[in-house]
């Protein structure tokens, strides 16, 4: 890992993200080792009218994170740096440097006997990322991540450290808690978390119809688990159900069934499945068929993070949709009528998941009870014209995509469906006026920042 000092005198190399759908050469790559060094060079490359991203583990699928100026990586501040005392439920706040990992925090908390309240099924992003791009888990009523920030510290376009929370600099608090880190430099996160916990993992395959038909009952698998979510294999008619619960009697995993089904059969037969069907795509409804029929039921305990996350080897690129509720079946239904009406090779699986309603200003489930739609290809086969089709299906259920992964939508359609989208062009506007934070792809989704235009020539 290069040091500041080099970094602010050589080049950097060539940059791309996990999936290879981003890439970038900035002038110069940073890892500082504390705030005061983030603030300095924050403020040297704004006096140079440059241009400042920060990366993390590299696992958003846009070019969030793409600068032609400085580009930040944030590893070194990955300390728990406060422990708050407990609340009456047993939740604590706890601070955090922003650049620390969330596999890393899963452990620090559970040593401390905590664990954040809910996950996604990656692991290996840093906080700062995955709280920007809106990551967040399944779970009726349970809200992404960014729900549970509390407050941050940031690095403002001047170099100044302001500490933002639901008290303090309000506005800028719910920007920064989610916003592409359109607003500053993250260098600090205090999170909400609670008592640690095991979840009673309960996996098997079902109908596809029998799912989709139970999804609007009050008494189905929604709204009976603290967490479900399903895998559709496209040209079948199964499910891979996944329902995890707080509490239950089953035992943990053993290591030879771990890793029998999350080494060899989810990443090494996946990898070779899907090679398979790039080389001969006419067997990918038969290669479907075979794996969604080779899925048998496994029920374990284990602590909450080992449940939530699942090693993710094989690369692919990924398209989200967060949907009303009511429209995620009529919606996978078109997706299915599309599927078998082109034949499109499509070997991976479908992923939806769910989310309660939150408050957060550019979050995908702001102010509706959100249905998460993944649609994945493997990195060898063509996306483009699969990745339209659904964003289309979608679009017309008034859809907002993940802000993380792959889209085509712009700032103009994107306004009308946040409420408060224009409130966050305002505080961008007014925390970085010269378009410091921005790249082409905030000024995209988010709309151009004040003189990045002109500055930049964008």
């Amino acid at each position: 890992m290069m040091g500041t000092m080099r970094t602010q005198t050589q080049p950097a190399p060539l940059w791309q993200n996990w999936a290879r759908t981003a890439r970038a050469t900035p002038r110069r790559f940073a890892s500082p080792s504390s705030e005061a060094e983030v603030a300095a060079l924050v403020a040297a490359e704004a006096a140079e009218g440059g241009q400042v991203r920060v990366v993390g583990a590299g696992h958003s699928f846009t070019p969030a994170m793409v600068s032609e100026g400085l580009l930040l990586q944030l590893d070194a501040l990955d300390s728990l740096e406060w422990l708050g005392p407990p609340e009456a439920d047993g939740s604590r706040l706890v601070r955090v440097g922003a650049g620390i990992r969330l596999r890393a925090l899963c452990r620090v908390l559970a040593e401390h006997g905590l664990a954040l309240e809910n996950m996604g099924d990656i692991d290996v992003q840093s906080v700062a990322g995955a709280i920007s791009t809106g990551t967040h888990g399944t779970g009726a009523t349970l809200r992404g991540l960014a729900d549970q920030v509390r407050g941050v510290r940031l690095v403002g376009a001047t170099g100044e450290v302001v500490e933002a929370d639901q008290t303090r600099h309000r506005e800028l608090f719910e920007v920064a808690r989610l916003g592409l880190g359109s607003v500053g430099v993250l260098t600090a996160v205090t999170l909400r978390c609670v008592p640690a916990f095991s979840l009673t993992a309960d996996e098997r395959p079902r109908p596809l119809g029998a799912v989709l038909e139970a999804l609007d009952d009050e008494a189905g698998p929604v709204h009976a688990n603290d967490h479900f979510e399903f895998y559709w294999f496209p040209y079948t008619d199964i499910v891979l159900t996944k329902a995890n619960n707080r509490a239950g009697a089953a035992g943990p995993l053993s290591p030879v069934r771990r890793v029998l089904d999350d080494e060899i059969l989810s990443n090494t037969v996946f990898e070779a499945t899907n090679r398979l069907c790039t080389g001969v795509k006419a067997l990918t409804p038969k290669v479907n068929w075979v794996a969604a029929r080779a899925l048998s039921a496994r029920r374990y305990t284990a602590p909450s993070h080992e449940v939530f996350a699942t090693p993710r080897r094989v690369r692919f690129r990924e398209m989200e949709y967060a949907l009303p509720v009511h429209a995620v079946v009529p919606a996978l239904r078109a997706v299915n009528t599309w599927l078998r009406h082109t034949g499109e090779t499509v070997p991976f699986p479908v992923e939806v998941r769910f989310a309660a309603a939150d408050d957060v200003w550019l979050s995908t489930a702001y102010g509706r009870d959100t249905a998460y739609v993944a649609v994945h290809q493997y990195h060898r086969l063509p996306f483009a014209r699969y990745f339209r089709a659904v964003e289309d299906i979608m679009r017309s259920h008034d859809g907002r995509p993940h802000w993380g992964k792959m889209h085509r939508r712009r700032a103009a359609d994107l306004a009308p469906v946040y409420p408060r989208f224009d409130d966050a062009a305002r505080v961008r506007r007014a925390a970085d006026p010269e378009g410091l934070f921005a790249n082409e792809y905030t000024d995209r989704v988010l709309g151009a920042a004040p003189g990045h235009l002109g500055a930049r020539g964008h």
